[in-house]
């Protein structure tokens, strides 16, 4: 008889995938099953193993709790390791304390990691303290989900009124008007200061100031929607000055990133420490390419190649994996010498502790055969371009024209890509983006197969397009189209300073 699996409640913090916990981590690179709620970040499912099943609750939370905790109990009775992804942390508003309670009832191990609250973090994000010695030392926290005219309530708004210190308003975005002015009515001075927090952590997140009196009129004007935060309070006065967050220089803009997922992990996380909102999207991904017998016959005659070729920083990594699956010393390469397209090809070489002997200023196909040339003569040189398997033919032309030998491996091949676990991209159907940034033709080429950006771009026409580089530009204007900006480095550093200079 199978064992029992373990459930994890993990509190998955408010938004900001950077304040899950190390604990809640480390479940979910080794679960076999993650249930996760809406308002959970999608880029927390990335920890999971590619083998893991995802489960979502529902954009409106659609599954009904009976359904959840009979799900769980049954995945762990198969033996699962089951991760429960909540919002915040299990404990606090969450439901958690039912569904444990449930776990317990049926003899099911379970484990409860806290998670970050809103309670704390959004305030936070948006430079109000809940305490400060100079002006409360307590906080208060109550949903403002219920109906205050309604006498079964457990909610005292006469008692709530009296408690000195910060209040925090969790859900209280419906019934606004009617807690406010319930506080009004049992002695809180209308004058106090109160902020509201939608969506906060996040890249999108929205701040409105007012008072206990004019906050309902300001939250309607600006048109918020849950999930929002409500802060009452002298400590509000103070977002002035620690308003931290919100001062990044792309925050409230909204980035799409199309690089392929294994490739974009730092590119995400500056723009997302720059505070822009981040919608990863990636256009393509590689996979091996289908005719892999001249990869093998290219390897078997390394030593007679002068120069070895890399267009790109995928093509360095799929060679080299290659490579050490059939050599196991480096200096097998032989006394070869490399030439890389641009700054990001030769970094990957780097970190192999192979320098680059050309690199054109500018990061095009052709200005590499002139590179190379301009090395040395060409003529009767034996050259291996090690490239994706559809790639651009103007760089062997040029090497042909010059006298050289040319060989075209493809040693990977660019697909697209087809996963899109967070939504991503009905998030940009849906509300649109400030910039879809593209750091290869291929990108641009998948992403339109999907999306036709020219129809996406005429949708929402604040739209702007950024470019890593020139041949990256050629593939948008094919599309009839212009790129608002073009890195001058052709690197995704290059690309980030292209639009910190735009914004």
């Amino acid at each position: 008889m199978k064992s029992k699996g373990t459930v994890y409640l993990v509190g998955a913090g408010p938004g900001d995938a950077g304040l899950l916990t190390l604990r809640g981590a480390e479940l979910l690179q080794r679960a076999d099953v993650v249930l996760y709620d809406a308002l959970v970040n999608p880029d927390l499912l990335r920890l999971a193993p590619p083998s893991a099943e995802l489960i979502a609750r529902g954009k409106n939370m659609t599954m009904p709790q009976e359904e959840i905790t009979a799900l769980l109990i049954a995945r762990a009775r198969a033996g699962q390791c089951v991760v429960r992804l909540k919002g915040g942390d299990p404990y606090i508003f969450g439901r958690g304390g039912e569904e444990a309670e449930a776990l317990a009832a049926a003899k099911i191990p379970f484990e409860v990691v806290p998670g970050v609250s809103s309670v704390v973090a959004a305030p936070n994000y948006a430079g109000i303290p809940l305490t400060h010695r100079a002006h409360c030392s307590s906080f208060t926290v109550f949903t403002g989900h219920e109906d205050p005219a309604d006498e079964k309530t457990c909610l005292r708004y006469d008692q709530i009124a009296k408690i000195p210190g910060t209040k925090v308003v969790l859900m209280g975005t419906e019934k606004l008007g009617d807690w406010t002015k319930s506080l009004i009515q049992h002695g809180l001075p209308p004058e106090t200061p109160v902020a509201m927090v939608r969506w906060g952590t996040t890249g999108h997140q929205q701040s409105v100031t007012g008072t206990l009196a004019t906050i309902a009129g300001l939250a309607q004007e600006k048109k918020l929607s849950s999930p929002v935060l409500t802060v009452i309070g002298d400590v509000v006065k103070l977002r002035g000055t620690l308003n931290w967050f919100e001062q990044r220089p792309l925050f409230g803009r909204r980035v799409v990133v199309t690089r392929a997922r294994e490739q974009a992990a730092d590119f995400v996380r500056q723009l997302t420490e720059l505070g822009a909102d981040v919608l990863e999207i990636p256009a393509i991904k590689t996979v091996p390419p289908d005719g892999r017998e001249n990869v093998v016959d290219a390897l078997l005659g390394l030593h007679a190649y002068n120069w070895l070729v890399f267009t790109s920083a995928n093509g360095v990594a799929a060679f080299f994996d290659l490579f050490f699956k059939r050599f196991k010393d480096l200096r097998d390469l032989g006394a070869v010498r490399l030439a890389a397209v641009g700054p990001a090809t030769a970094a990957k070489l780097r970190e192999l502790h192979l320098e680059v002997d050309v690199m054109p200023d500018e990061a095009l196909g052709k200005n590499v055969a002139a590179a190379i040339h301009k090395f040395e003569s060409v003529e009767n040189l034996k050259i291996c371009l090690l490239r994706a398997e559809t790639a651009n033919p103007d760089l062997p032309r040029a090497l042909e024209e010059l006298g050289a030998i040319v060989d075209d491996i493809a040693v990977y091949k660019t697909v697209a890509e087809t996963e899109d676990p967070g939504n991503a991209g009905a998030a940009l159907r849906e509300s649109g983006a400030d910039w879809i940034t593209f750091t290869s033709g291929s990108s641009v080429e998948h992403f339109h197969a999907r999306f036709d950006l020219p129809k996406l771009v005429k949708q929402f026409p604040a739209l702007k397009l950024a470019s890593i580089g020139p041949e990256t530009s050629q593939a948008i204007r094919a599309l009839g189209l212009e790129s608002a900006i073009e890195a001058k480095e052709h690197t995704t550093e290059g690309l980030i300073s292209a639009l910190l200079k735009a914004v």
